[in-house]
């Protein structure tokens, strides 16, 4: 991702925030992003591409991008959007998406072992994430990449996520 890439990167947003699971998906609405000022994505853009705290990841194909994936790295003891106090050694997958019609592609293998090479770049041995209770396709995508459950539940806006965890690889 490139720092002047904030419109491409809210068309993205806008269009994971469609897909049929983002109820259970993301912590955000479409609504709440279609709001949001164009400085906004901007600003994002500039931080996921220039940011040692987070990282975006984005998988195109031609000129259109069709899988994206974020990868933040919490301050240890920080909390994280649950009010989670954080270690230093994980770091957080988040607002993972692949559009429908490239699912099953190894787009999302892809846009993981690229944050997964990143945060260990950075220090982190972990990488973690946060999946609804019901999302059972991502759960199913995810532990096929080798996380495994937690055993630890948070309450979400959403309902209850299900914390999965992987190693990164040295």
């Amino acid at each position: 991702m490139h720092a002047s890439e904030g419109d491409r990167l809210r068309a993205i947003r806008l269009e994971a925030l469609s897909d049929p699971a983002a109820s259970i998906a993301f912590l955000e609405t479409r609504a709440d992003a279609e709001r949001r000022a164009p400085g906004f994505w901007t600003d994002r853009a500039i931080g996921a591409a220039l940011s040692d705290e987070a990282g975006q990841f984005v998988a195109e194909l031609g000129s259109r991008w069709v899988a994206t994936a974020t990868v933040l790295l919490p301050e240890p003891g920080s909390l994280d959007y649950f009010g989670r106090a954080r270690s230093g050694t994980r770091a957080l997958l988040v607002a993972v998406y692949v559009a429908a019609g490239h699912r099953g592609e190894g787009l999302l293998e892809a846009l993981v072992s690229a944050a997964a090479d990143w945060s260990g770049a950075r220090g982190r041995t972990e990488i973690a994430l946060d999946v609804h209770v019901d999302n059972s396709r991502a759960q199913a995508a995810y532990r096929r990449l080798g996380f495994v459950p937690t055993g630890e539940t948070s309450e979400g806006p959403n309902g209850t996520e299900l914390e999965m965890v992987r190693a990164i690889a040295r």
